[in-house]
C-alpha cells in the first residue's frame, strides 16, 4: 500500500514555498539565540555558520531523495528502500521525538512571550490554549492547515526583514540605544569576540542545530504536492539562500545592534531590540509576531508526525491507531498521539518551567541530528545505487557527494559528543540516548516478526 493513498493533493506552490520558510525559521531563532548569545558572546554567529553549511547539504540531500520519490512518508520511506526497514523504523521514531520535543519547546516559548503582557497569568494555561488551537487546525483539513501556515510564515518573513531593514541601519547610522551605540565595534569591544571562550561557541551548536530544525518539513509536504518535481527543487533551494540571510545575517546584525550582554533567555533578542528603541508599539508588535512563529513550528510539528506515523502505522510499525484517516483526509490518528504528548510537556512546564524549555530544544536536537543523518545516508546510498545502474540519479543532485555527506555526518557526530561538556539540560539529553537506543530496539524485537508475518500483499 502507498503511505499517500487517502491524502488529498491539495498544497499548492504559494503554501509549500511558504511551509519551507516557516520551517527555517523557527523559535530557535526567536527565542534561543537570545541565550545562546549571553552565553557564547558575538562569535555565535560561527556556530550558525557551521550549522548553516551543514543544513545546506542536509537540504540538498533531500532534494535529491525527493526528485527521486515524492512521498509523503519522506526519509522513512528512503530509509526502507536504502538502508533497510529497522532503518525506517527508527529514524522514523526519532524523527517522532524531534517534533514531540519541539511542540513542548514551542509551546513553553509562546507561554514566555504571552508573560510579557500577562505576567500574573498562569503560563501553563497559555500553552494549554495554545495546543487546542493548532490541534484544531489540524484536524479540520490539509487546507486550512496549507493556508493557516502560508499567513504564519508571511508574518515571520515580515517580521525577519523589517529587524534586518532596521537593524542594517541603526548599524549604519551609528544609532544609540539601550545606553549603547550600534555598530561593528559591538562585536569586540564588550570583551571579544569570543568573551566567554571558544569552547562555549562549540557548545552552542547543539541549540544552533535545533534551531535550524523543521527545514526539512517541505520534504514532509511533497506526497501532497502538486507537481513536485517542479515545486521542489525551488522550494529546497529557497530555504538554502533564506538560512544565510535570516539566521546568519540576523544574529550577526543582533550582536552589533546591542553589546551581546544586553541579551537573555527570558525574552526574544528581536523584541529586546525593538524595545530599546524606545518606540511603544514596536515591542509589542515584534511580540505578537514571536508568538505567531512559535503557533506555526507547533502546528507544523503536529502536521509532519500525523503524516510521519501514519507511514509507520501503514507497515505495522506504529499503534494501529496512528494509521487512521478521518472523512477529511486528515491522519488524525497519529495527530492525537503527538498532541498528547505535547499534553505531557505541559505539564513539565507546570513543574519545572525554568528548565523545561531547555530540555526539551536538547532531547529535539537528537531526532534533528538522526533525521538529518538519515537524509544524507540515503543520498549516500542513492547515489552508490545509481553507480552500479540500479537507478536513475535525478538532475537536482547533492554537490560535492559523497565527500560532503560523510563530512557533514562528522559534524553531527561531534555535535552529539559535545553535549555532555555542555549545560545540565543537555547532559540530561545525551544520558537519554541509551534509553532511547532501547526503547526503538525493544520496539522493533517487537515489531518485526509481526511484520515479517504479513502477507506481501499487505506490506
Amino acid at each position: 500500500m502507498k503511505t499517500d493513498e487517502g491524502y488529498s493533493h491539495a498544497l499548492g506552490n504559494r503554501q509549500v514555498q511558504m511551509i519551507a520558510i516557516g520551517g527555517a525559521i523557527g523559535v530557535g531563532l526567536f527565542l534561543g539565540s537570545g541565550g545562546r548569545l549571553q552565553a557564547a558572546g558575538p562569535a555565535l554567529v560561527l556556530s550558525y555558520a557551521a550549522a548553516g553549511l551543514a543544513a545546506f547539504f542536509v537540504m540538498r540531500a533531500l532534494g535529491e531523495l525527493v526528485l527521486y520519490k515524492p512521498t509523503s512518508g519522506s526519509f522513512v520511506e528512503y530509509a526502507a528502500d536504502f538502508v533497510g526497514p529497522w532503518a525506517a523504523f527508527a529514524s522514523g521514531w526519532m524523527y517522532w521525538v524531534n517534533w514531540a520535543f519541539t511542540g513542548i519547546a514551542e509551546l513553553t516559548a509562546i507561554s514566555t512571550y504571552v508573560g510579557l503582557w500577562a505576567p500574573q497569568f498562569p503560563r501553563w494555561v497559555t500553552a494549554l490554549v495554545a495546543l487546542a488551537f493548532v490541534l484544531t487546525v489540524n484536524l479540520l483539513s490539509v487546507r486550512l492547515f496549507g493556508e493557516l501556515e502560508f499567513w504564519f510564515a508571511m508574518l515571520k518573513v515580515l517580521a525577519i526583514c523589517a529587524f534586518l531593514v532596521v537593524g542594517l541601519a541603526l548599524v549604519i547610522f551609528g544609532t544609540s540605544l539601550g545606553g549603547s551605540t550600534a555598530g561593528v565595534g559591538n562585536l569586540v569591544d564588550h570583551g571579544g569576540f569570543t568573551p566567554n571562550g571558544f569552547p562555549v561557541v562549540l557548545m552552542s551548536l547543539q541549540s544552533v542545530i535545533f534551531a535550524y530544525s523543521s527545514i526539512e518539513l517541505v520534504g514532509i509536504a511533497a506526497g501532497e504536492t502538486r507537481n513536485p518535481r517542479e515545486i521542489m527543487p525551488r522550494a529546497v533551494n529557497g530555504v538554502i539562500w533564506r538560512i544565510a540571510v535570516f539566521y546568519v545575517g540576523s544574529v550577526l546584525l543582533l550582536a552589533m545592534v546591542l553589546p551581546w550582554t544586553a541579551y537573555g533567555p527570558g525574552q526574544s533578542p528581536f523584541v529586546t531590540v525593538f524595545a530599546a528603541l524606545g518606540v511603544p508599539w514596536a515591542a509589542d508588535a515584534m511580540n505578537l509576531i514571536v508568538i505567531t512563529a512559535a503557533m506555526s513550528s507547533c502546528n507544523s510539528g503536529l502536521y509532519s508526525t500525523g503524516r510521519i506515523l501514519r507511514a509507520m502505522a501503514i507497515k505495522g510499525e506504529a499503534p494501529a491507531f496512528a494509521g487512521r484517516l478521518g472523512s477529511r483526509h486528515v491522519p488524525y490518528g497519529g495527530i492525537l498521539i503527538t498532541a498528547a504528548v505535547f499534553l505531557a510537556g505541559v505539564a513539565l512546564y507546570y513543574f519545572v518551567p525554568e528548565r523545561a524549555f531547555n530540555i526539551a530544544t536538547a532531547v529535539a536536537s537528537l531526532g534533528v541530528v538522526t533525521t538529518w543523518g538519515a537524509l544524507l545516508f540515503c543520498q549516500i546510498r542513492l547515489r552508490e545505487a545509481a553507480e552500479r545502474g540500479l537507478l536513475e540519479r535525478p538532475s537536482f543532485r547533492m554537490p560535492g557527494s559523497p565527500y560532503t555527506g560523510w563530512a557533514t555526518l562528522g559534524f553531527l557526530a561531534l555535535v552529539v559528543l559535545l553535549m555532555p561538556f555542555a549545560d545540565a539540560d543537555q547532559r540530561v539529553a545525551f544520558f537519554c540516548i541509551p534509553l532511547l537506543v532501547a526503547a526503538i530496539a525493544a520496539g522493533w524485537r517487537i515489531v518485526d516478526p509481526r511484520r515479517r508475518a504479513r502477507s506481501p500483499l499487505d506490506r
